[in-house]
């Protein structure tokens, strides 16, 4: 039998009285909140490859039909959802090492302005190694490959560069947005609050 403090059974009754936590719950507890982060972050790595997805193969789509390329490969939509799971990763691990501070004195457009040209050189990076890859399934050589990208153009390579910023942009605002409102309150904005049944 355990034994509880003086005025110990007002305690129990109340249900304000808590036995000392063991090294095996406390075990049990540290794995239930590793279980419970991965498990977030694995659904914010999806979400966020979806909707890198959408863009990329969207942007691929037209790529393809403004070359008249009949019939459309298939192969580049899968380049397209492989680069938009590493992206989605890579803003996902830019985050965890340089989470996005709201300066109440730049306002929230001024806080994400220098996250968002960072994010920028990740996905144009990844475009570069995307176009090698692309030229190795081809039989061609990676370097060539890879400095081929946007044509060699570099107006074409700015282009690019500003669509993805603009990719990038409701994105770094969702997460603004969640940690100045939370995410109860963002959700409800822009999907209303649940209904009851």
């Amino acid at each position: 039998m355990q034994r509880t403090p003086k005025n110990g059974l007002y305690l129990l009754i109340s249900g304000t009285y808590n036995t000392p936590m063991t090294t095996t719950d406390h075990h049990a507890s540290k794995i239930e909140h590793l279980k419970s982060q991965a498990k977030d972050e694995a659904r914010k790595a999806f979400f966020l490859t979806l909707y890198f997805a959408a863009w990329f193969c969207a942007l691929t789509l037209l790529a393809l039909t403004t070359l008249r390329e009949r019939p459309i490969p298939i192969d580049s939509f899968v380049l397209a959802f492989i680069k938009a799971a590493v992206c989605a990763k890579f803003l996902l691990v830019g985050q965890a090492l340089f989470p996005i501070v709201i300066d109440k004195v730049n306002g929230l457009i001024g806080s994400l302005l220098r996250e968002s040209f960072a994010y920028l050189v990740i996905v144009l990076a990844l475009s570069y190694l995307e176009s090698g890859v692309k030229g190795l399934i081809h039989g061609q050589n990676f370097i060539p490959s890879l400095l081929g990208f946007g044509g060699g153009d570099p107006l074409h390579i700015l282009s690019l560069g500003i669509v993805y910023w603009l990719i990038i942009w409701p994105y770094l605002l969702l997460i603004g947005f969640k940690k100045i409102l939370g995410d109860v309150a963002t959700r409800d904005i822009l999907l209303g609050p649940p209904k009851n049944t």
